[in-house]
């Protein structure tokens, strides 16, 4: 199967999309699928070097400009990077395209309906776009899932949304996120576990950075890491530790090796996303990391974290209260044996969530249309 994986922004990109893009493209290689990877030229390296994987055998790349030529060079777009890849599929003859962004997809199908497309929606775009915005977007996004060979929700919740707001009848499978197991278990010091507690990933509001430092004010004795802040985003949380409270440790965005590495040695790791934009539809790669790594999971109930993570992996909090989430990391604090029972429940869970078997259940996915 030859695949053309087209990604309109540059890589290599360290935000979480970027690495699930590194990811997929590798283990799809892994799966014996031929990956011409279509991204933005960038001068930072090659795009998996934010996992530390080499090139596969199997992986093409082919840079595609989103620029507009002299003298509008300043100038970029979608529709700019999808006619720009349109002049080379002659030449990539793939058998199908594999498309994450929704106005890249429709580019695609009203530019070349022959070649098969399989959309992997993230989210309902139109529902979250500024109302300027919203119909123009409601329109590309019902075009692109009338008309693509497949659609791959990320969680049953972006599945029941779309269908919620959208009539198709397209192929689906969901798949959510994944993780790389590691080599080796990890080793934790589950005595010390209220000091082991970490968060990995954005700072962005609605991921609940805030909600964890202002519970750390419940915690004392406690010490938590906050992993993945810009210096700007550290800053302003600084102002927010409340003295006589838990230790709060805030680290900048790291690769997602350094981020693994501190992920082994913590007991406690924490998913206070709010109950707000996104995060009713998310599949987020650090709660993926947390389970691989063995962590006992602290999670805000949110309906698709619920599709992945159970009673026996951790404990819930209500999203966006503090109190509730400092009470749901302390009931763990004070039983380390709970909690680790919690790690190792999260870690056999895991194995049902890895990128190799994604990219199997795709690959399959995709002949399964091609044959069709």
């Amino acid at each position: 199967m030859k695949l053309l994986f087209a990604f309109p922004e540059p890589l290599p990109l360290p935000r979480a999309r970027g690495v699930q893009v590194a990811w997929m493209a590798e283990a799809l290689c892994a799966a014996g699928v031929d990956v011409t990877l279509a991204s933005v030229p960038s001068p930072d390296g090659h795009p998996l070097q934010p996992i530390g994987k080499p090139l596969p055998a199997r992986l093409r790349l082919r840079p595609t400009s989103n620029r507009w030529p002299f003298p509008f060079g300043r100038w970029h777009s979608v529709s700019r990077f999808a006619r720009q890849l349109v002049r080379q599929l002659d030449a990539a003859r793939p058998d199908a395209i594999f498309v994450r962004h929704v106005k890249l997809a429709y580019q695609l199908l009203r530019l070349r309906p022959d070649i098969p497309l399989i959309y992997e929606a993230h989210e309902v775009f139109a529902a979250n776009a500024p109302a300027a915005k919203r119909e123009r977007l409601a329109h590309q996004e019902a075009f692109v899932l009338n008309h693509a060979a497949g659609i791959v929700p990320i969680s049953g919740a972006v599945q029941a949304a779309l269908h919620r707001d959208y009539a198709y009848s397209s192929n689906e499978i969901v798949l959510h996120s994944a993780t790389e197991l590691p080599a080796a278990p990890a080793t934790k010091d589950w005595a010390d576990c209220a000091r082991r507690i970490v968060y990995a990933g954005s700072f962005f509001s609605w991921k609940g950075v805030d909600d964890l430092v202002d519970a750390a004010a419940e915690l004392p004795g406690c010490r938590i890491t906050l992993i993945g802040g810009e210096a700007s985003e550290i800053e302003r949380l600084q102002g927010r530790i409340a003295p006589g409270g838990a230790e709060v440790v805030l680290l900048p965005r790291m690769s997602p090796a350094e981020a693994m590495a501190h992920l082994q040695t913590a007991c406690i790791a924490v998913l206070p996303n709010r109950a707000e934009g996104v995060s009713h539809f998310t599949s987020p790669l650090k709660l993926f990391e947390y389970m691989g790594a063995g962590c006992a999971v602290v999670a805000a109930d949110i309906a698709s974290v619920r599709e992945v993570l159970g009673d026996e992996e951790g404990r819930w909090f209500p999203p966006g209260s503090p109190k509730a989430l400092a009470a749901a990391i302390r009931e763990l604090t004070e039983n380390p044996e709970a909690a680790r029972a919690c790690g190792a429940a999260a870690a056999r869970r895991a194995r049902a969530f890895t990128w190799q078997g994604r990219a199997e259940a795709l690959r399959d996915f995709i002949a399964s249309l091609l044959k069709a």
